[in-house]
């Protein structure tokens, strides 16, 4: 008696060459790229459709009372509908039936809590905590190893900052542009990037040291055609609005990643130009430091230059990452390439710097917390104890859960704090907000702390 063959062999078995022939299709040229990234294009305006409007430009969804007094303003809804009704002359929202639930923009959201932070209970934060004359806070989200949620991570921040009454800027410094898209952003080329900041400040130095050269005898460097129009570009014309009220974008687009070839040979020309502090002294140049209240830096997946950029621009240093031994030992090694990378950079700076008698540089940062994404509490609660046990203090105790709220706001084109919760089991909407909010939570306690800290160091007698 024969048996017949084995019905649960894997796939991968008898293939027949003939027919995976047949099936490979035509050999791709780099033509063939081109028609490809088209059809790319294509269903990026596709996809990116169902959340724009008619005009051709994406909206931020209105809030709801319930929404406003539970998640934005700490009033109760009697309280909030009581104070409408005294103030007609403030927002009153719309409903979308008669005598049916009010909802609201931002512009309005932020407008009643400004009401409610000047005659509301002085025991309540209505307006956020934001200490008067001292400059924005920078944070930088990054980690060298690809999806671990940074991009996610940090959108949702400027988000959640942007519900809590700060007034945000986001700086996409991936030539990806995954942020950009988020924001709906619209890049033509790297001169509507960050790209023209680096090569103004560049500049700035080459026609400083070009007047020492030329006292010395010696023959200036040439400012070209680039470096020209950089010294002409205004830091404020690269910004964009978005359809957030208080969130705004400088974005990126392919090209942007031109300046990972260009800055080191910036470097080569002129060696004295501090390239980690470009984009930095571009923002205070600017004044876009006292225009808003956090700027969140998306950085590549990659130690570059665009990245050492952003990381040294930061206040607050937040690195993603999940719960796996991979994303465990990558970001071990990002760390220890960061020690290695700001440290000779510190130790070549600072040889000329005591030659000189000058003071000596010293990189340093408010935070640095890792934050654990994407959390299964039943499968890697163990690991992530142990990840735990090795870090301390420098893994947030919080940890950020996948719930399925993610994965249907990503297939939207928009972020959690973007969706709309009719669209959601009400159950599912608030407990994929909490895990964000409590993210934000941690996140804000840095911030505050960071502030606090300058606040007293500036008043100290």
């Amino acid at each position: 008696m024969t048996s017949d063959p084995d019905p649960a062999l894997p796939p991968y078995f008898n293939i027949d060459p003939d027919a995976a022939l047949a099936a490979l299709g035509p050999a791709t040229d780099t033509d063939a790229f081109g028609a490809i990234a088209k059809r790319c294009d294509a269903g990026r305006a596709d996809l990116a459709a169902r959340n724009i409007e008619a005009t051709g430009t994406r909206s931020l969804r209105p809030f709801s009372t319930w929404e406003i007094t539970r998640y934005l303003i700490p009033v109760a809804p009697g309280h909030f509908r009581r104070v409408l009704k005294q103030n007609p002359e403030l927002p009153q929202g719309m409903s979308e039936t008669p005598g049916g639930a009010k909802w609201f923009t931002l512009d309005e959201v932020l407008r009643l809590r400004a009401h409610f932070g000047a005659i509301g209970s002085k025991s309540k934060n209505y307006l956020p905590y934001r200490p008067d004359g001292l400059p924005a806070k920078m944070v930088a989200v990054a980690n060298f190893k690809g999806g671990v949620g940074k991009t996610s991570t940090a959108a949702h921040l400027a988000m959640s900052a942007a519900l809590d009454g700060y007034k945000v800027l986001v700086i996409d410094l991936d030539s990806q542009g995954s942020m950009t898209s988020i924001f709906g952003g619209k890049v033509e080329d790297e001169w509507q990037t960050v790209f023209p900041l680096l090569a103004r400040h560049y500049a700035e130095h080459v026609r400083a040291d070009n007047q020492s050269r030329v006292s010395r005898g010696e023959a200036p460097i040439p400012l070209d055609e680039t470096m020209t129009e950089a010294l002409e570009v205004d830091p404020k014309s690269l910004v964009q609005k978005t359809h957030w009220p208080n969130i705004d974008l400088i974005g990126a687009q392919l090209n942007l990643y031109w300046a990972e070839f260009q800055i080191p040979v910036w470097r080569m020309a002129a060696r004295g130009w501090k390239l980690w502090d470009a984009l930095t002294e571009s923002l205070e140049a600017g004044g876009l430091l006292d225009d808003y209240d956090v700027i969140f830096l998306d950085t590549p997946p990659a130690l570059g230059y665009l990245t050492i950029n952003g990381l040294s621009a930061a206040d607050i240093l937040l690195v993603p990452l999940g719960a796996s031994f991979l994303e465990f030992d990558s970001t071990g090694r990002f760390f220890d390439m960061l020690h290695a990378t700001f440290g000779s950079i510190e130790e070549a700076e600072n040889m000329a710097a005591r030659a000189l008698g000058r003071p000596e540089l010293n990189f340093e940062w408010d935070a640095v917390r890792a934050v654990v994404t994407r959390y299964d509490g039943t499968q890697q609660a163990e690991l992530a104890a142990l990840m735990q046990a090795y870090l301390g203090p420098v893994l947030s105790p919080h940890r950020q859960d996948f719930t399925s709220l993610i994965g249907q706001a990503g297939e939207q084109v928009q972020g959690i704090y973007e969706a709309d919760y009719r669209d959601f089991n009400r159950e599912t909407y608030v407990r994929g907000r909490q895990t964000f909010d409590a993210t934000y939570a941690a996140f804000k306690q840095l911030l505050l702390g960071s502030w606090r800290r300058d606040e007293l160091a500036r008043d100290a007698p």
